[in-house]
């Protein structure tokens, strides 16, 4: 038995010879393409300041990081053990090497998932090293990464620079002043990091913090949010200044894909009972549904890319989410009818060709059966890449094989790494690279396209669809 991590060259390809060969070929074309980013949550103050240095190895890669401690959750570990604070400020483990070693000792839970292939690589790539992930190793790795995050070169700009990021999109709540891109912009660094608007927190009443999240756009806007009209007024106002920070798309979350449209007096009536805290669920479907169709008008004017990511039944853990809060694991996919739900949009908006609008989903049933088809129909649509627990390996091929079909490649958006961990983008982007390029080669093979048809696929595929989706042009 080896204790040395193995990154065979041609991992992940068909073992078929013939395969394997035109897709090596496909990825050499593209592996060291720049790497488009256009949706992901990696912190912008840490590209604020010039000096930045990351924290422990464990702060870095564990502690925020949701892909890694469901899993661990899910075998019984407490978060507290994980040192995932707690909203009550109750005592959690601080031990960063502590914590470390539990996850070390645990590592073999993530064989074969994704989240184990993007860390071996980021271990090997970033890092340099060259050990397996285990209890006995845990402590020589924890000093290897912790000893390379004490140099300059391991500051997020210069890996930025390193991991050739042309460009990174955050995502920011309605509210957020921008302060940190603010500051990116004064320093005259030319890393390209741009805002995203997403306003969920003050769009979605159902929300626990729902009611503080209007009284902060408030206060950001000069005003009070006292009324649905001052509601759109702020919304429409937020997002012409993202827009002047560089911003190119907004996003929107929702647990169904529901749309409608409401009267001015309708939607007036429900934000009224929203804010004395009598709105109905009913009343937050409703709402909600009312306001993916209003950003979907106000992206008809500003030109801003519309992303809409239903499907996620958040929280659904209640324990978890009353001691620990948002984004802890706990989101749980749920069935999504796109066909009838976003009709009312489409009504309205499907054929506007000054919309553009990128649809994701948990429910992979959807892809052949409704997201295939409306994208291959309508114009302002667009399919994301495989979102959350289907961006992997198996996921990413089953999303290609459903949707090429009656989408084809030019109705999808290219790749987004969806990330907190930032040192893991450029593994992330690389396993996308290697599945398309093994899936177009499969195309090569079967005689549906010829090798100069996949040479243009897997560059559209891997960098450019990316770029004219997102409007990065």
């Amino acid at each position: 038995m080896t204790d040395k991590l193995n990154l065979p060259e041609d991992r992940y390809f068909d073992p078929d010879p013939k395969q394997k060969e035109i897709a090596l070929h496909l990825y050499g074309q593209v592996a060291d393409k720049p790497l488009v980013c256009p949706h992901g949550h990696v912190d912008p103050r840490m590209f604020a300041d010039p000096d930045y240095q990351f924290g422990t190895p464990t702060e870095l890669l564990l502690i925020p990081d949701h892909y890694i401690f469901r899993m661990l959750y899910s075998q019984g570990i407490a978060l507290e053990r994980l040192g995932v604070p707690r909203s009550d400020g109750g005592e959690v483990e601080s031990d960063h090497r502590k914590i470390w070693q539990t996850f070390a000792d645990n590592f073999f839970l993530f064989r074969g998932t994704p989240t184990g292939m993007w860390l071996a690589h980021e271990l090997e790539d970033v890092f340099g090293v060259t050990d397996k992930l285990n209890g006995s190793k845990a402590q020589k790795i924890y000093d290897q990464i912790a000893d390379c995050l004490t140099k300059p070169e391991f500051r997020p700009r210069q890996l930025f620079e390193r991991f050739n990021i042309e460009v990174l999109a955050t995502t920011d709540a309605a509210a957020d002043t921008l302060e940190h891109h603010k500051a990116i912009k004064a320093s005259g660094w030319k890393g390209r990091v741009v805002p995203t608007f997403r306003p969920d927190g003050v769009v979605n009443i159902d929300r626990p913090d729902w009611r503080a999240n209007i009284t902060e756009l408030g206060k950001t806007c000069g005003y009070e949010i006292s009324s649905y009209k001052k509601l759109i007024e702020a919304l429409e106002s937020r997002r012409a200044f993202f827009k002047s920070m560089g911003a190119t798309a907004t996003d929107h979350a929702a647990l169904t894909p529901f749309t409608c449209v409401l009267t001015d007096a309708e939607a007036e009536a429900i934000f009224g009972r929203a804010l004395v805290g009598k709105a109905t669920e009913e009343d937050a479907t409703r709402f909600t549904g009312h306001l993916i169709v209003q950003n979907a008008r106000m992206s008809t004017e500003d030109g801003l890319v519309m992303q809409f990511h239903p499907g996620s039944f958040r929280n659904h853990n209640a324990v978890v989410f009353d001691r620990f809060g948002y984004d802890k694991g706990c989101d749980i996919p749920v069935s999504s009818d796109f066909t009838r739900n976003l009709k009312p949009l489409l009504d309205l908006y499907g054929s506007d060709a000054r919309l553009r609008m990128i649809l994701f989903t948990l429910d992979e049933t959807t892809y052949s059966r409704e997201l295939a088809p409306l994208a291959g129909h309508y114009p302002s649509l667009r399919l994301g890449p495989p979102w959350w627990f289907h961006d992997s390996l198996n996921g990413m091929r089953r999303f290609r094989d459903l949707a090429m079909e009656t989408a084809g490649l030019y109705n999808t958006a290219g790749f987004n790494d969806d990330t907190r961990a930032f040192p893991s983008i450029p593994a992330r982007h690389d396993l996308a690279r290697r599945v398309d390029a093994n899936w177009i080669a499969g195309l090569v093979v079967r005689g549906i396209i010829d090798l100069e048809d996949a040479d243009e696929m897997i560059h559209d595929a891997a960098y450019r669809l990316a770029k004219r989706a997102y409007k990065f042009e």
